[in-house]
């Protein structure tokens, strides 16, 4: 691993990770995040995840090279399950899509700890993630937007508070309201205008075919409304 060749998608998510965090990357592939934040000396140590032995071997050796194999532990395993006793305060599961991370969520009670951060990259369907973090009883506490590469991402952090939260549809494809005050910043605008022109295209598609469009033109009025706030 060369030093700077974290992208600017995980670097942004590393943002949101506590100073003086035990960070368990989920998935971590090649321990790209892990290692940025042990050399900004931001975590006390990691615990790096994988499915594959041979992105988990691959972390080993990167983090080896770098000098942190007395900082950080292993697991060859499916999700964050077997993670319960590992000591992590903060969670990172990045680099895929919504349904998925939010299936690795509900099947590990132990991240139902108020104590405990996750900080969640979602590739795809950002509104089914949303849905089942407040449809299980966590809470959003912040959204990072980043361009990179050409693609608009958003990186959510979430925790477990216990309250299961009533949301509207605008709520889980654009954030929470409340996120909507004050000044927009670049990328966040930049991922916004993305999904007013697929939502746009969406409801042209549809219409041409035959399709209800109803809730389609819901959302992107709402959208708007949100952003004429600003």
């Amino acid at each position: 691993m060369k030093s700077g060749a974290i992208s600017k998608r995980l670097a942004v998510c590393g943002e949101l990770v506590r100073r003086g965090a035990i960070l368990a990357d989920v998935g971590t592939d090649h321990a790209y995040l892990p290692i940025h934040l042990l050399e900004l000396g931001k975590i006390k140590g990691c615990v790096l995840s994988d499915i594959n032995e041979g992105p988990l071997a691959s972390a080993r050796a990167n983090i080896a090279e770098r000098g942190f194999s007395g900082m950080a532990k292993f697991f060859l395993t499916d999700g964050a399950a077997a993670l319960s006793d590992c000591g992590a305060t903060d969670y990172s599961i990045c680099g895929m899509g919504g349904e998925l991370i939010a299936e690795i969520i509900c099947a590990a009670p132990h991240l139902c700890n108020s104590s405990i951060n996750l900080i969640l990259q979602p590739m795809s369907r950002p509104e089914a993630l949303r849905a089942a973090l407040f449809d299980n009883g966590f809470d959003i506490l912040d959204e990072r937007y980043v361009t990179d590469m050409g693609k608009h991402y958003v990186c959510i952090l979430a925790s477990y508070s216990g309250t299961v939260r009533q949301y509207t549809q605008a709520d889980i494809h654009f954030g929470k309201e409340e996120f909507f005050s004050g000044e927009l910043s670049h990328d966040m605008l930049l991922y916004m205008e993305e999904r007013e022109r697929v939502l746009t295209n969406v409801i042209r598609g549809k219409s041409k075919g035959g399709e209800s469009i109803t809730e389609d033109v819901e959302l992107l009025e709402c959208l708007k409304t949100r952003l004429k706030k600003l």
